[in-house]
């Protein structure tokens, strides 16, 4: 005789279901960093060493994600011996204390490689102030600043590494309204390979016109919650395949990163990472 099951036994397996799985994100998978490697051809380039760049993005400090997990990320990265190292934003998720400690983490980078930021729509300005966070910019700025980061604020620069020559282009947030690439392209060197870092992919309809070769970004955090069927329904962008990884658009490469921290503690099937990016000729 087979037993009736109940709504009620149904709901509750159901519940206890959920409460694994959110244990399991929450405690596991928000922490257990993995690091991705890709190669990008730049054919124009042929010759050249390869060079390694490492990119980082969405370290969201924070009550849920502590300075020692950012610590941990920081030394995964060095361990792949960057030539150059890309912050794409969101370096806190709302307000924060600890900025002295938190610059004495991020410094080892910058004392290894050129390090280079840009801004992302937590890091303060009216989108941040609307959910709690800072009404201007000016607490990360002096973060980066502290940690020898240069922040690329709608600006570009110049960097030589081993036979190459870079033009590197910082852009403001696309949601904070702050992405000037008519002030951030300005002067940029034509002739060499031009890496953008702007922190939300959705940006890039914005920057078709522009020059550029390497587009490095964050935001998505890779989904954060990637369900089985639904895939990634909570990633914040229009173009969902541009949720993470490494893709070819019209010839030239975007690279969305995963991230390092989280929103409200939990990743399901994403874990944190840290990305090497390998530029040959």
């Amino acid at each position: 005789m087979v037993k009736k099951f109940s709504r009620r036994k149904f709901v509750t397996l159901l519940g206890l279901g959920a409460l694994g799985t959110a244990g399991y994100g929450g405690i596991i998978e928000s922490s257990r960093f993995i690091v991705s490697r890709h190669q990008v051809r730049l054919g124009r380039f042929s010759g050249r060493a390869p060079i390694r760049i490492l990119h980082m993005s969405d370290l969201h400090a924070s009550m849920v994600v502590g300075l020692d997990q950012i610590a941990e990320a920081v030394e995964l990265g060095l361990k792949c011996d960057p030539h150059l190292v890309c912050l794409t934003g969101d370096f806190i998720t709302r307000r924060y204390e600890r900025f002295d400690e938190y610059a004495a983490v991020l410094a080892p980078l910058a004392k290894h490689a050129p390090t280079f930021a840009c801004l992302g729509n937590h890091d303060g300005g009216a989108w941040a102030q609307r959910r709690r966070g800072y009404s201007d910019t000016a607490s990360v700025r002096a973060l980066l600043a502290k940690s020898g980061v240069q922040l690329l604020h709608n600006a570009s620069v110049a960097v030589r590494l081993d036979g190459w020559q870079l033009t590197v282009t910082g852009l403001g947030d696309y949601w904070a309204g702050e992405l000037q690439p008519e002030v951030a392209f300005r002067g940029a060197d034509p002739e060499s390979a031009r890496l953008v870092l702007v922190h939300n992919p959705d940006s890039i309809e914005e920057l078709r016109r522009y020059g550029w070769d390497l587009m490095l970004c964050g935001h998505t955090h890779g989904g954060q919650l990637r369900l089985p069927v639904l895939g990634t329904p909570f990633a914040p962008v229009k173009d969902h395949r541009l949720v993470d990884g490494l893709h070819n658009c019209d010839g030239r490469w975007v690279h969305i990163t995963r991230g390092v921290g989280n929103l409200l503690g939990i990743r399901i099937n994403c874990p944190p990472e840290v990305s090497l990016i390998t530029l040959v000729g």
